[in-house]
């Protein structure tokens, strides 16, 4: 059936590509000589300076310092692609659409992580306001100003990936290697509504490679790029390449990575921490035409995790196979600019034990994202741009538990049902104004509709012992409708060529996902299945729930040189009140589970059963970032610093309660060295101690710590060396949003106190990219 399916979806890629470029052909009311809107394609040489195109240039979104220091940006930047790149500058891209709170990464950002990563959310973490959710070695989750997981909107080549798992095992960003970023966008706080519904904490784009095409007269121009990394903490290796063969205006690509890591060991000389193991393919395949300023792209993704780790979970992942399409169909027109997007995703996830856990609980998923956007900008006049836009995701999701042979009645003698053909649709629409008031002044406002579509059908459990609980959620009506309405205003003013402020409000909404609202069973077992928090609790949906409201305030201080090369420093406080917010209730305190025909019973007094429940809470913060030029020197090189600091605090303001997973007070710094083509850093990581903790989930304090790393690279004409070591001085740390060592207490036999999960301890890498 999986095969059928796979080639009804390989006929339907064909038939968008026939209807996309039928579309284009008949598209161009215009001359070609007619001048377009400033969003247009832009041609990139190697170097990174800005080739003029028949219409006329633009200039691209400015960098933020924490991604690329003022130094960095006058070094020329190397990521193993070949000349001529196309950057597309979509809907959005210029303006308030891009608030003073947004990062950039790209180039030497993403490119010396790679060596020490092969996670692409831990590439964000050079943006201020994100903090990460330890999970697999894969699959970290980005929280945005204490905001995680679903309340972030991440945006993977303009699709919206669900997580088709009990566990978030298989988030969006798990499914692009590090190395096929070419950009990442992290919008903080307060958001445009053209930028993401559904969502409260902020915005992640990610863009993987985009096309490249040959030059006027070069004919048919082949390119490409082989990358190999090492990393001796859990010998971890990893490859890449890339492939791509273009005229002037037809291009094809390939791009491919594998990477595979053992166990890691913690730091001070500790032992392996079990479950941190991992293997993952990914490959993709790019079409792209463009005539004139117009651009088609049509991508396809195969990507496999045949297995993944789970330290703080009670499962790990032991297959995850998926497909992914997308299509986009960027234009211009008198009046302005038209962006459509269309894509396709489905997955096959299986869950159970790894040999570190000794057991067994298969757990069966398939899930499917289906979904367009269309969005469109409109000059009214050389002060006003309009953008209005719809979008549409439909969710589907069967989750299922295959029988244990011998483990009736807790897991046998049926299957048991989790979630039966759950939909999600969402419909949205917006509308957003943004007009220059005077040379300094400029405001933006947005609204926003998402309309929220959700059902399942009934359930089941193993045996009659889930009964109860089965037909009380079958007796009630599954379908629910969400009207969901968001505002973002936004005003900038610049009075000078060294200072800039920002002020902004935004009210965004999310509806429960799939799983906070139709999770059924309260019994231990089956609750403790459900959560993506990393704390070995129990979850139980809520057919009540209602969507989540989040009213932000934040105010931006900007201050740089004329130029914002030489030194930068940006200040931007926040405050959040969210009504309705999902928490969670205290069902009750697990006892000794029986493991039925084992004849065994496995204490977990230590553990609780929780239900998803609504809640108003706060949150406010503080996020720090800053870059400075300290010498320039001929002999010696340029010496740069660059700082990130960050803190963040939430409080359920119904119980008093810490909200789970806020980030302590924490410090990034960097000092950065350019010498010819060599570059060096120093990266200093300073985190507080975490003492404020959630108490209903009996969340583990932290002692802070400080983490040295370095890295080093290398441009010998075609080829870049990379060196690093991660963890310098072998530092025994816990990271505070760790969740708890499960692994190691599971092994133990479930006795004692659970402990926080362990970080890194010292690695060397190194990697090597070789481009021609």
């Amino acid at each position: 059936m999986y095969v059928t399916r796979r080639a009804r979806l390989l006929c339907a890629a064909a038939g968008t590509i026939v209807a996309s470029y039928a579309l284009s052909r008949g598209a161009h009311g215009q001359e070609e000589g007619t001048p377009l809107p400033e969003v247009v394609v832009q041609q990139k040489t190697h170097s990174h300076s800005a080739t003029k195109t028949k219409k006329h240039q633009t200039r691209p979104v400015a960098i933020q310092a924490t991604a690329t220091s003022p130094q960095s940006a006058r070094q020329q930047s190397f990521s193993g692609q070949p000349p001529a790149a196309t950057e597309v500058a979509g809907i959005g891209s210029k303006g308030l659409a891009i608030p003073l709170t947004t990062t950039r990464l790209s180039g030497e950002a993403i490119q010396s992580q790679l060596p020490g990563t092969s996670d692409t959310a831990q590439l964000l973490t050079k943006a201020p306001g994100i903090s990460i959710f330890s999970s697999g070695g894969l699959s970290g989750l980005p929280a945005i100003n204490g905001l995680n997981d679903d309340r972030v909107k991440i945006l993977l080549n303009g699709m919206v990936v669900t997580s088709a798992c009990t566990n978030h095992m298989n988030p969006p960003l798990s499914y692009i290697d590090p190395s096929q970023v070419a950009i990442a966008d992290v919008i903080a706080g307060v958001t445009p509504v053209s930028n993401g519904g559904d969502s409260l904490g902020g915005t992640v784009v990610v863009e993987s490679m985009p096309p490249h095409f040959a030059n006027i007269g070069d004919g048919v121009r082949t390119s490409g790029s082989l990358s190999a990394f090492y990393r001796s903490n859990g010998d971890g290796v990893s490859t890449a390449a890339h492939a791509e063969a273009a005229t002037q205006n037809v291009s094809l690509g390939y791009s491919g990575a594998w990477t595979k890591a053992n166990d890691y060991a913690r730091g001070d000389d500790g032992p392996i921490v079990r479950s941190t193991l991992y293997e993952a393919q990914n490959h993709a395949l790019t079409f792209a035409a463009k005539n004139g300023g117009d651009l088609f792209t049509f991508q396809g993704v195969y990507a496999e995790i045949p297995y993944q780790g789970y330290v703080n979970q009670r499962m790990d992942m032991v297959q995850n196979e998926a497909w992914l399409f997308n299509a986009r169909y960027l234009t211009h027109f008198d009046w302005g600019t038209l962006d459509v997007r269309a894509f396709y995703h489905t997955t096959e996830h299986r869950m159970d034990m790894l040999a570190d856990k000794s057991g067994r609980m298969p757990m069966d998923v398939d899930g499917t994202d289906l979904g367009y956007s269309i969005k469109t900008e409109i000059p009214l006049t050389t002060a006003d741009v309009l953008r209005m836009g719809n979008e549409f995701h439909r969710e589907t999701l069967n989750d299922w538990w295959p029988p244990v042979a011998g483990m009736a009645p807790m897991m046998g003698p049926d299957t048991f049902i989790d979630i039966n053909h759950g939909t999600r649709e969402r419909l949205g629409t917006f509308v957003e104004w943004e007009h220059q008031w005077a040379p300094a002044w400029s405001t933006l406002i947005g609204f926003r509709n998402d309309m929220v579509w959700m059902d399942t059908g009934d359930v089941k459990g193993y045996s009659a012992m889930y009964a109860a609980d089965a037909a009380a959620f079958n007796a009630r009506g599954h379908q629910r409708t969400d009207a969901n309405f968001d505002v973002t205003a936004l005003a900038r003013y610049e009075p000078t060529a060294n200072e800039t402020y920002e002020i902004g409000y935004a009210r965004k909404t999310r509806s429960p996902n799939l799983y906070e609202r139709y999770a059924w069973s309260t019994g231990d077992m089956a609750a403790d299945m459900i959560g993506w928090y990393g704390d070995a609790n129990g979850y139980v949906g809520n057919l009540d729930l209602k969507p989540e409201v989040a009213n932000t305030v934040s105010f931006t201080t900007g201050w740089h040189d004329r130029q914002r090369r030489l030194w930068d420093v940006k200040v931007t406080p926040y405050y959040t009140y969210v009504e309705d917010y999902i928490d969670a209730d205290y069902l009750k305190t697990q006892g000794g589970m029986s493991m039925g025909g084992m004849g065994m019973v496995m204490p977990s007094s230590e553990f609780v059963t929780l239900r998803f429940a609504n809640h108003d809470a706060q949150l406010y913060g503080v996020n720090v970032s800053g870059s400075v030029e300290l010498w320039d020197s001929h002999e010696f090189g340029l010496f740069g610093l660059s700082a990130l600091v960050g803190y963040v605090n939430g409080e359920n303001l119904d119980s008093g309660d810490t909200l789970y997973h806020m980030m302590p007070l924490n410090a990034q710094l960097t000092l950065n060295h350019q010498l010819g083509n060599w570059s060096n850093a120093v990266q200093l990581t300073l985190v507080n101690a975490k003492t404020e903790i959630n108490d209903l989930r009996n969340e583990p304090t932290t002692p802070g710590y400080a983490l040295v790393d370095l890295r080093s690279s290398y441009q010998w004409e075609n080829v870049r060396f990379d060196f690093g070591i991660s963890n310098l001085l072998d530092k025994l740390y816990y990271p505070p949003l760790g969740g708890v060592d499960w692994a190691d207490y599971n092994a133990d036999g479930r006795v004692g106190l659970i402990s926080p999960v362990p970080g890194q301890g010292r690695s060397f890498n190194a990697g090597v990219t070789v481009a021609f």
